[in-house]
């Protein structure tokens, strides 16, 4: 074996399939690897996502009323046409790219930073919920006008014929300031959910992979434990974002509130008089269903391509091997 291919093994840990991932990477790899998961997490599951939304309407249409994910989804392709749970995917996918990009690049080097000084340099689960926290803020804050849209799309009977249709209409009708009507109550969603999120993923990582080499099982197994706990314990917050995000009339209507629901307060009371402690639960089963596959892909891939294209780039500045 060449002295140039050992330094490579020796860089990624040495040890044929799982590899360490580096432990200081370029902010680009990051937020290239950032992008790419973010897409393909809304993506491969966005038709849950969609029943997830129809499922915490507070009071929906008789025709929208769903037991289970799999009966919701054949109905809607069935009542609505094969293409209708995809409604929206396009907007969410020009929000993920960006997003996802800022919130990785910014969850790792706090979280660096922060390991420095209060481990130096070794995992503290401290560091991890705080940089979680961090990044939410600016990923919210990009994809929150997103968020509005695509939920505002996927409603049964939603009256927008397209992306542009629904933007111009809102942004007219509601003023700009709609597209960030739930920033405040994502974030207090958000910031619990990606504070257990990062925590429960460093915790299942230290049991299942704790020399942090590159392991797909690993990072899929400990994505999808991770995006489970938290999807459920903050599924009250979701459902109070959903109602803020549609501004469901007939729920509105039905509590002579004119004019449009903001503010997490009002939202929380509109909730519970509509349906309860039970209500704070609607959708909880399409959300930890579509969580669980989502944060797996999202870790799996990101970890694949943080290790790919750093690996990438330190055989460029090797340079070629000799024969």
């Amino acid at each position: 074996m060449s002295q140039t291919q050992s330094q490579d093994d020796e860089a990624f840990g040495g040890d044929g399939d799982y590899e360490s991932l580096p432990p200081h990477v370029s902010v680009t790899t990051h937020m290239t690897a950032g992008a790419v998961a973010g897409i393909l997490e809304h993506t491969v599951m966005y038709p849950v996502d969609s029943v997830k939304t129809r499922m915490q309407s507070l009071q929906p249409d008789p025709n929208a009323q769903y037991r289970s994910v799999y009966g919701a989804l054949k109905r809607i392709i069935r009542t609505e046409g094969i293409f209708r749970p995809l409604r929206g995917l396009n907007i969410t996918m020009i929000g993920a790219g960006p997003a996802h990009a800022l919130y990785f690049a910014c969850y790792e080097r706090v979280k660096q930073s922060l390991s420095d000084v209060i481990q130096s340099g070794r995992n503290s689960h401290l560091a991890n919920g705080v940089a979680g926290s961090v990044a939410t803020v600016l990923h919210d804050a990009v994809m929150n006008p997103a968020e509005v849209v695509k939920q505002r799309m996927q409603m049964y009977n939603s009256p927008y014929r397209g992306l542009l249709d629904c933007v111009r209409t809102v942004t007219h009708t509601e003023g700009i300031g709609a597209f960030y009507r739930s920033y405040s109550t994502q974030l207090t969603m958000n910031i619990p959910f990606q504070a257990v999120h990062f925590i429960t993923y460093e915790l299942m990582q230290e049991q299942l992979n704790p020399h942090r080499h590159y392991h797909p099982g690993s990072h899929i197994v400990s994505g999808a434990a991770a995006g489970a706990i938290s999807a459920a314990i903050t599924t009250p917050l979701d459902v109070c974002k959903t109602l803020l995000n549609t501004q469901e009339n007939v729920a509105l209507n039905s509590m002579n509130i004119s004019g449009h629901l903001s503010g997490m307060a009002n939202a929380f009371r509109t909730v519970y008089r509509l349906g309860g402690p039970a209500a704070f639960f609607k959708g909880i089963q399409a959300r930890v269903i579509y969580q669980m596959p989502s944060t797996a892909i999202a870790w799996s891939v990101y970890e694949f391509f943080k290790y790919f294209l750093t690996k990438q780039r330190l055989e460029e500045e090797a340079g070629p091997r000799p024969l």
